[in-house]
């Protein structure tokens, strides 16, 4: 796949709020490698308002401490030991240099990289392209733009048969009835 393409950050996890009085966070993991991104030590950039981007107003943040929390992490940073000084990280994302990220295991994608590819059915009926990612339970869903509409497919081993990121596609075996929702 071509390096062009990636982009430069890796959205990792979402500053929801601050817990407690210590500066300690709430962090919902935007990863599948919580253990490695959010471990003690780990540093961590401070997105813009818009989450594309390091805010240059923001040093790097060293993982001090962790631990899990509910549906999410509990984290707590060097430097960053009051509610006030959490609360001016409220809402932002932590990210990591793309190029810093973990190789991906044989067979999978990060969801950035489907966005665009074309998807076909088994026979070679071309559905559409995706244009975006929707992690939810009990399954994630893409939403797949045709030329006169838009449908959600499930991103699951029993409809999506392969990933090509190299030919940038998608095949999936849809169950009867879904194309037509």
């Amino acid at each position: 796949m071509d390096d062009d393409r990636e982009p430069p950050w890796l959205v990792v996890g979402h500053l929801n709020k601050p817990h407690g009085t210590k500066g300690e966070f709430f962090v919902w993991p935007l990863t599948d490698r919580e253990e490695t991104i959010f471990a003690e030590g780990s540093e961590l950039l401070v997105s813009d308002l818009k989450g594309e981007v390091p805010d240059e107003r923001f040093p790097p943040l060293k993982v001090e401490g962790v631990r899990p929390f509910r549906t999410g992490r509990l984290l707590r940073f060097e430097g960053v030991g009051s509610r006030n000084q959490a609360d001016l990280l409220r809402n932002r994302y932590l990210l990591i240099p793309f190029a810093e990220a973990e190789p991906l295991e044989e067979g999978d994608v990060f969801y950035h990289q489907l966005l665009g590819m074309a998807v076909v059915t088994v026979d070679g009926t071309e559905v559409g392209k995706v244009s975006e990612v929707y992690e939810l339970d009990p399954a994630d869903m893409l939403e797949v733009r045709g030329a006169e509409r838009s449908l959600l497919v499930p991103f699951t081993k029993q409809i999506v048969t392969s990933v090509d990121p190299e030919e940038r596609r998608i095949v999936i075996d849809p169950p009867e009835g879904l194309l037509d929702l």
